[in-house]
């Protein structure tokens, strides 16, 4: 203090700011009086540099992020991001959102892929209203719109509505058979291009001797009509030329499906002559498993039959004469090798003790081809049925009591217990172009003219008539399971070539072979 008792200020702001940065202090000092009325008064220009010391610190320990951005009605709109595909999800069935309809008018249903958690499914694409339906009404039923998983929301929209009609036409319709087997006893594929994933599938197989029709008869049982000329069937029958060198028209197995789906397998001719003599003159070379030409010849007629009593529903057995022993003796023996039907596990066929009860067996029909007059009388009839139960007994193939000739009017005049056994007999005569010398002539120039218009009488229905009662008996004839699983025509397909390799290498037809030589 000066002498006068006035402090000097210059000294005093001095004497403060040493107070202040004093080590060890309390903190700032009070400069005020003993009343205590200015407590920790700071300097302005301590307070700036103190906090400029503060903010140094701080930046050092600690960047604070500075953000700049345009107020909200200067910012440019955000740029629209393509939207990128969804991924597609690992099941194939579609996921149906139900959407409730604005006003209460019924649900909407969306399918298509699944969205994420937490976004909205995209919009559906509005139905076009019916012809006769306005603009502004809408459909009071449910609209559904089909979208499979994987395929984005513009699937429906961009889908051609040609690649939609293609996928409901029906599958290409065969104008002639194709091989299924060749006549060197190899598997083809081509047959699978015409074949469908559907269960509904009748197969029919044929066998025969040479020579009996066997062609004809299924050419008129799939496709064609006896009006029709011969060369244009759909399996080819046995020409003029043919017939005089007394060869076979059939070699290996033929394949022809029709618009029903049903399969119609046509084969060589079992124990055929003319393939033997085939194997003779030309010396062609033999299998090294078959060491003479009759031999392999049997052999692949025991193949074929077997394949056929495997793959099969129903069998045709055609002779054109009642009857040939050895053709029963072959059936049996081709029984006998065929190969059993898969089971679905080995415990169920090891626990049933016998094969009986799951083996499969077709129904096994006798077309009895180029009857005559007389092989239509009852007691003729009865016979046959007699002698074929007999020599069938033991068969465990369904050859009675799913076709019936009494059913379908053939005899109107005979009761439904006339035959004692009935086994699956049908009987059909020459065809008409085949028979017109065999007619008998017509009532002689005197008799009445009513009678002299009248054709002679033939004992039996026409030909055509006969032909469209059998076509409507096999058709309608049961289908029963062929293997332990249901097949589509492309699974039988695949089964029947799994059979035809098994047949091929079956151990029971090579000890069978073995013993003949």
């Amino acid at each position: 203090m000066s002498e006068s008792g006035h402090s000097q200020p210059g000294l005093y702001g001095i004497e403060r700011r040493r107070r202040w940065k004093e080590p060890g202090s309390g903190g700032p000092q009070n400069l005020s009086g003993p009343g205590g009325r200015e407590r920790d008064y700071i300097a302005p220009w301590e307070r700036e540099r103190r906090d400029a010391s503060e903010e140094t610190s701080t930046s050092v320990m600690q960047k604070t992020p500075i953000i700049l951005s345009k107020p909200p009605a200067e910012r440019p709109p955000p740029p629209t991001a393509p939207a990128a595909p969804p991924a597609p999800a690992p099941l194939e069935k579609p996921i149906v959102l139900m959407k409730p309809r604005e006003e209460g008018k019924g649900p909407v249903a969306v399918t298509g892929a699944s969205t994420p958690e937490g976004t909205a499914p995209p919009p559906p694409a509005a139905p076009a209203p019916p012809k006769g339906e306005k603009e502004g009404q809408r459909p009071t039923q449910p609209v559904y719109q089909i979208q499979n998983r994987g395929m984005g929301t513009a699937a429906p929209a961009a889908m051609d509505p040609v690649v939609g009609q293609a996928k409901l036409l029906p599958p290409e319709r065969m104008k002639h058979s194709i091989k299924l087997v060749d006549d060197q006893m190899n598997w083809c594929d081509s047959a699978i291009e015409y074949l469908l994933d559907q269960t509904d599938v009748l197969v029919v197989g044929v066998l025969g001797l040479q020579g009996t029709g066997k062609s004809m008869v299924m050419s008129l049982l799939s496709a064609n009509t006896p009006e029709e000329d011969q060369r244009t069937y759909v399996f080819r029958a046995q020409s003029a030329e043919m017939k005089e060198r007394g060869g076979n028209q059939t070699s290996g197995i033929d394949f022809f499906i029709t618009q029903e789906r049903i399969v119609f397998l046509d084969t060589q001719p079992i124990l055929s002559p003319s393939i033997l003599d085939h194997l003779i003159n030309n010396d062609r070379k033999l299998p090294p498993e078959y060491n003479l030409p009759h031999t392999y010849v049997e052999m692949q007629s025991l193949q074929i039959a077997a394949f056929l009593f495997t793959v099969c529903h129903v069998v045709i057995v055609v002779q054109d004469w009642f009857t040939d022993l050895s053709l029963y003796r072959f059936l049996q023996t081709a029984e006998m090798v065929k190969p059993s039907t898969p089971s679905p596990s080995h415990e169920s066929s090891s626990s049933s003790g016998s094969d009986e009860g799951t083996e499969y067996y077709p129904h096994l029909v006798f077309l009895q081809n180029k009857a005559r007059r007389e092989d239509f009388c009852p007691r003729k009839l009865r016979q046959m049925h007699l002698m074929i139960d007999q020599l069938m007994a033991h068969s465990h193939l369904r050859y009675k009591g799913t076709l019936s000739m009494l059913q379908c009017n053939v005899f109107p005049g005979l009761p439904p217990d006339f035959l004692d056994s009935e086994v699956n007999l049908f009987l059909v005569p020459f065809m008409d172009s085949e028979a017109e010398s065999e007619n008998p002539p017509r009532a002689g120039p005197g008799s009445s003219p009513l009678f002299s218009l009248l054709p002679g009488y033939r004992g039996h229905p026409s030909f055509q008539s006969l032909v469209s009662k059998l076509r409507s008996q096999v058709m309608s004839m049961a289908r029963p399971q062929l293997s332990h699983t249901i097949l589509t025509e492309k699974n039988w397909f695949h089964y029947a070539a799994r059979i035809w390799d098994g047949v091929r290498k079956s151990s029971a037809l090579a000890e069978y072979s073995r013993l003949l030589a």
